[in-house]
């Protein structure tokens, strides 16, 4: 699926300004890691030293999109280097149009997350932040790895330190059994996930991503039925734990109850949604499309529950873990659709959700230093106070309600019309679209309650009874650049989904699997689309169809080769 690697050990393709860029912004948080970990825990000594390696690897991430080929189709930046050889494990990376902005939207929540805790972590500093940096170069695995060995590791790696961080740094004496909790529900369907990679290699000899998803998009991965079947399920419940899906979220109140803020920032929805798009879509087509009306249906369920559960919240912090749950739903909504409105919108959601999630926990931090409580029953007639943090409040709201002209805005308007296609597609999903429309109602329902009982009415206990401070420089430094981004992505939205448009379209079409026909891909010049044309086997054209950027190398080992032999009819 990817381009193809030069003879050394790693590629160097024209485009790439520098073919180690991945490996540097992997490794840069682990080396600061091992760093802070030699110097004392003096003063802000810790603070600082995080500080500055989370700006340098959030730099380093700016290099991708500002190099990256948007014309161009395939992984970029690929670096690719044998590592063990029996089994055989490469030191493979590479992004795509899925990639790109996770791992950017990562290395920019990093700095912020260190800002925000600057003074959140009286103690174990040097501790906190050695943690919460190995966190970074896990993350930043997950989202390049394109070998499954290597990014099993990753993805097993991402359940340590924050785990750590729970137990250890959580608010009350319940941040033990978070942990735990927490611990659980993520490690056993891994272990589970390890037994399918491992059976997955047994059946193709590969742990090479590229070559697992060309093996299924063209050919079909060769296995009994329903060990393939069990393989794709292993998969996708690893991944939906931590997304989470409904009903498999009872991990996560507890969880962010407890996590401290900058753990929070981190915690939930991208590396699950991720993993579904890039394994499950990707080495699991035909499953994951016959499994899609039953993801629909929780999903649909999930953005409903999360919101009703966050209307009878007292607790500041579980209101918004889940609100969260709601919100992820809403991508989970749009990329089972398989529409390449509800691909785009699922993957901008999730985007949406690092970023609204994380100035909404930022802002919850900072109250809680302030009053030393999440108890909504003891705040009221802020507003007065706050009027900074309460304008960025009621703007990060604004933001996650899907208010036009913001962020969340494009997100759910792209979910709810490919779940529309979708519904008029399935006649008997219809009111689970409808189901989950309602839910963004709920959603601003409880949000705007939540302002209203915090910074207006009558003054709360804590609101008369102790003294507070608006934001400081610091805290401006690190909100107001979150709402740069609101506007930015809200209106200049084709900026950012141009990348993502190409992985969009091509996994709402894996014509190989389920078309009898070769697919040809012509490149275009008008808006930047594709035009799709279809050659039946007897060598005649169908009619060229524009269907929007497309990856060509789904049907590279298509074309002038015998088509599949199967009648499940293409898939428009």
């Amino acid at each position: 699926m990817g381009r193809k690697s030069s003879s050394s050990c790693f590629a160097k393709e024209k485009m790439n300004f520098d073919p180690y860029i991945l490996s540097i912004i992997t490794f840069v948080p682990l080396a600061g890691a091992l760093l802070l970990a030699l110097l004392p825990d003096k003063g802000k000594t810790m603070q600082w030293g995080a500080l500055a390696v989370s700006l340098f690897t959030f730099l380093c991430t700016l290099h991708l999109p500002a190099h990256y080929d948007y014309s161009a189709h395939g992984y970029q930046f690929v670096e690719n280097c044998p590592w063990i050889a029996a089994p055989a494990i490469n030191y493979h990376l590479g992004v795509d149009g899925l990639s790109l902005w996770l791992i950017v939207l990562t290395g920019f929540l990093a700095p912020l997350g260190v800002l925000i805790s600057w003074n959140a972590i009286p103690k174990r500093k040097k501790t906190f932040y050695i943690l919460f940096l190995l966190q970074q170069t896990a993350m930043f695995g997950v989202f390049v790895a394109l070998d499954l060995f290597l990014y099993y590791a990753y993805w097993e790696l991402t359940l340590v330190p924050m785990t750590i961080l729970i137990a250890t740094f959580g608010r009350t004496e319940k941040r033990r059994a978070a942990a735990i909790k927490y611990f659980l529900y993520a490690f056993i369907p891994s272990a589970i996930l390890l037994v399918a990679v491992l059976w997955l290699y047994v059946q193709t000899g590969t742990f090479d991503v590229p070559k697992l998803t060309q093996l299924a998009s063209v050919h079909g991965i060769s296995a009994n039925s329903p060990a393939l079947w069990l393989a794709s399920l292993a998969f996708l419940a690893a991944f939906a734990v931590k997304v989470p899906v409904f009903p498999l979220h009872g991990w996560l109140s507890d969880a962010v109850a407890e996590a401290p803020t900058a753990a929070v920032m981190v915690l939930v929805g991208k590396l699950g949604l991720y993993s579904i798009l890039r394994f499950s879509f990707g080495i699991f087509p035909d499953e994951s499309h016959r499994i899609a009306p039953l993801m629909i249906a929780l999903a649909a369920i999930g953005i409903v529950y999360g919101a009703l559960i966050a209307l009878v919240q007292k607790d500041l912090k579980r209101l918004a873990a889940y609100g969260t749950l709601g919100h992820v739903s809403v991508a989970v909504l749009g990329i089972f659709t398989f529409t390449i409105a509800g691909l785009d919108g699922g993957i901008y959601q999730t985007l949406n959700e690092g970023l609204g999630g994380a100035a909404f926990f930022m802002l919850l931090g900072l109250l809680y230093e302030r009053y030393q409580t999440y108890d909504m029953r003891e705040y009221g007639g802020l507003a007065a106070k706050f009027p900074w943090m309460v304008t960025l409040f009621v703007i990060t709201t604004l933001s996650v309600i899907g208010l036009p002209m913001l962020n969340g805005f494009v997100g759910e308007f792209l979910v709810f019309s490919g779940s529309m296609q979708w519904s008029l597609a399935h006649g008997s999903s219809f009111w689970w679209t409808a189901l989950a429309t309602s839910g963004v109602i709920l959603t601003a329902a409880y949000m705007l309650w939540m302002i209203q009982r915090v910074f207006y009415g009558d003054l709360g206990i804590k609101s008369e009874t102790v003294t507070g401070w608006d934001l400081d420089a610091r805290e401006h430094i690190a909100l107001w650049p979150l709402v740069a981004v609101f506007l930015v992505m809200g209106l200049a939205s084709p900026y950012w989904t141009k990348a993502i448009d190409t992985f969009g379209a091509a996994a709402s079409y894996p014509m190989s699997i389920y078309s009898p026909y070769v697919v040809e891909y012509n490149k275009t010049h008008h808006h930047g689309h594709v035009t799709l044309s279809i050659r039946n086997a007897d060598g005649t054209m169908q009619q060229p169809k524009p269907i929007g950027v497309v990856d060509p190398s789904l049907a590279a080992d298509a074309l002038n080769k015998p088509a599949p032999q199967t009648n499940k009819g293409a898939r428009y």
